[in-house]
Formats: C-alpha cells, structure tokens, sequence
C-alpha cells in the first residue's frame, strides 16, 4: 500500500506503508547511526517523534527483544529508505516489520531519506505526517502540521511506581531486565555468549551503593551499567519529591534522559533543585543535564536539527581526549547563561561547540549531555558511570 509524508513546507514523499496503517502527526528528526535501530525504536527519548534513519538499509539483524531499552516503542513513526525482507542473525525473533506492527507504529519506506534529512539541516525539525490515505489535502493537513506542538511526554513515559533493580557478582545465564522486574545483574568472568550491556566493566567497584535513579524516561541500560559494576538501583518515576529522594537515603542520584522541551518540566526543575541543594552526587544524563542546568539558574535553547546518532565526537576538558559518543537530542545547555561560580563546561561538541556536559562548583556533580550508557552505540565514554561511583565512595 502507498503511504505519504506530508512536511509543514508542503513537501511530500510517497513511499510504502510499513507497521501500522495508521495516520500520526509528530515532530519529524533524522538519526545517522548505521545499527541500533532497535535500541532507537525503544528509547522513550523519541516519544512525540518519527524518526529517519540516514543509513540505506535498515531490519537487516532482525529484532532481538533481550535488546530493547523499554518496554515498548515510544517513537510516533518510523522512516527508511529500504526495510530488509529477510533477517539474518542468530539472536533474532523476528522481522521489523512485525515488531512495528506488534506495537502499532505506522511507517514509510522507498523514500528518499538523503533528500529528507537535507531538508531538516537546512531548514531545520519540523512537523510532518504519514499517512496511506491518497486523498489528502495540503491545504487542510499543513495548518494541523503547523499547530502540532510535542507536550506531556516525560509524563508519558515515565515508570508508573518506583522499581528495584539488585547488583550482584554474577550474570545468570543469558540475565537480562525484562519490564519492570526485578533482574540478577553483574558479569561472569567467562560468559558463554558476549555480554550486551556493558562489555568494558572489569571489576563490581560499586557493591554495596545504593543509588536512586529519576525516570524522566530512562534507557535500560543506565540502570544496567550500575547493577552490572554491583550498585543497587532503585529506580523513581518523574513525578517523585525530591524529599521521597533524600529519605531514601541514597549514596548517590541519577537523573536520567528524556524526551521533550526541558523548560516544560517546570515542577520536576523544582524537585532537581531540591536534589542540588543537598550533599548527595549526582550524575545526570541527556534531558537530566537539561534540568540540572535549569535548577542552578542556567538556560537551554533548541538546536536547528539537534544531535541524533551514534558518531559524535566529544571533548572531555579536564582531560583533552575525543570520545566518539551517542546521543539524541533536540536541545542544549546554554553555557554562556550559566554563572562560572555555579557550574563551568567539562564536555563540548567537537562539530559544533555546543556544550556536552557541565561540572558544579562546590557540588558533586556532574552532567553530560551525551548517552555514555550507549545502547546501540560505541562505549567510549562509559568510564563516566566509574567516576560517578568514585563520588559516591569518596561521600
């Protein structure tokens, strides 16, 4: 069956429908990793968004669930140029098409994405639909485009209760976190398959810390990577008081990524600078750098196109290294707006200089703008979650 996107300039691309027949309206962005469409299609930082993949040929591995970074898929929409019909890889359970379908993602594909993500780096996001119906009217979808604004979305995706995730010294056999249960984590020394989240940690240097982890739309993987160095994670949802928080008594915080315009989480800002104002570290991640940087009194602004993919190269300050990293994100610490004495850079994009990550003065804390838990993605930078856990130690 044809399908269509219809952008707010009044560009259309007609392709073939993939997943779900279904009509949605949603922010349109571009993403340039070359694998992890899966951890993509799961990643709730997508939620309000269709998603381009720039890489030619997407399905091709197929679709292993053990791999998933929630629950479900949160993306509105999913946007190739070509869905490969059979998949080869020996941990697959099945084909993309039908894991769209599974959870009701409608999609394109046979458009040009070259041509697409030219049009979003040089006029920037925009809104678009996709939709099968043949009969559509510009001149009644572009004002619906135009009007559509991404809300909500942190609420969305959220945990719904708080949840608990147990470090341990060894990884049962092919252990992994499914939903909201409860999951032995840790290494083996030998595993008999490779391990998928992480594969650098070498010692369980966190066991015994306990660490409260905000959802404002958390990958697996974050919690993972702390379980997997030994530490204890409970994890809370968005909504959560900061005085919850604190009576918990944790060794340290985490404040996760997430979707949407950070300036729209105005009570969740209150409760983060609650957190701030305490003693506890603090390690924030993506949307959680965001809201760190809004609570000390700093700004954000939106990007043109944003940072969405697996090859982005980083500056660590302190040290002077690149790390290629991954990321996915719309909008960015305004660093020049923060006060020097509250917060200094430690992090900026080599490509464009935007900031990546901020050091508070006084505080032991630390933000990143950039995913070091990176699933799918390379894992230069996951020495971050092994500082973090010399903070809590050094508390």
């Amino acid at each position: 069956m044809q399908a269509f996107l219809i952008l707010e300039d009044g560009t259309v691309f007609t392709g073939k429908s993939i997943g779900a027949r279904k009509e949605v309206i949603s922010e349109i962005v571009f993403n340039t990793s070359m694998t992890g469409y899966l951890e993509v299609l799961t990643d709730p930082s997508y939620a309000g968004q269709a998603v381009c993949m720039t890489y030619p040929l997407i399905g091709n591995y197929g679709i292993c669930e053990d791999d998933m970074q929630s629950d479900r898929v949160w993306l509105d929409g999913y946007i190739v140029h070509e869905l490969s019909r059979n998949e080869s890889n020996f941990r697959s359970g099945g084909r993309i098409q039908d894991f769209l379908l599974k959870y009701d993602i409608p999609g394109i594909a046979g458009i040009d994405t070259r041509a697409l993500t030219k049009i979003l780096r040089e006029k920037g996001t925009m809104n678009g639909m996709i939709t099968t119906n043949a009969e559509y009217d510009l001149d009644e979808v572009i004002p619906k485009l135009k009007a559509y604004t991404t809300a909500g979305v942190v609420k969305k995706v959220t945990c719904r209760e708080k949840y608990f995730i147990s470090g341990s010294r060894k990884l049962e056999e092919n252990g992994v976190l499914h939903g909201k249960a409860v999951a032995t984590t840790g290494i083996t020394e030998k595993p008999e398959f490779p391990e998928r989240v992480p594969t650098r940690v070498r010692e369980l240097n966190g066991a015994g810390l306990k660490v409260a982890l905000l959802d404002v739309g958390t990958k697996r993987n974050i919690a993972l990577n702390l379980a997997h160095r030994g530490c204890d994670v409970t994890v809370f949802p968005a909504e959560t008081t900061a005085e919850e928080i604190l009576a918990f008594e944790p060794d340290g915080i985490m404040i996760s990524n997430g979707p949407g315009d950070p300036k729209e989480c105005t009570e969740i800002i209150k409760e983060v600078r609650k957190l701030y104002e305490s003693d506890i570290p603090i390690f924030a991640i993506c949307l959680g750098h965001q809201l760190m940087a809004l609570a000390a009194g700093g700004d954000t602004h939106r990007l043109k196109y944003g940072h969405r993919g697996a090859n982005h190269p980083v500056k660590d300050l302190e040290n002077g290294r690149v790390y290629i990293t991954s990321q996915n994100h719309g909008y960015v610490v305004d660093e020049e707006k923060m006060d020097p004495s509250v917060a200094v850079p430690a992090f900026v994009n080599v490509n464009d200089d935007t900031n990546e990550g901020m050091r508070y003065i006084g505080k032991k804390i630390f933000t990143v703008q950039f995913h070091p838990e990176a699933c799918g993605g390379p894992q230069d930078s996951e020495y971050l979650f092994d500082r973090f856990i010399s903070m809590m130690k050094e508390q």
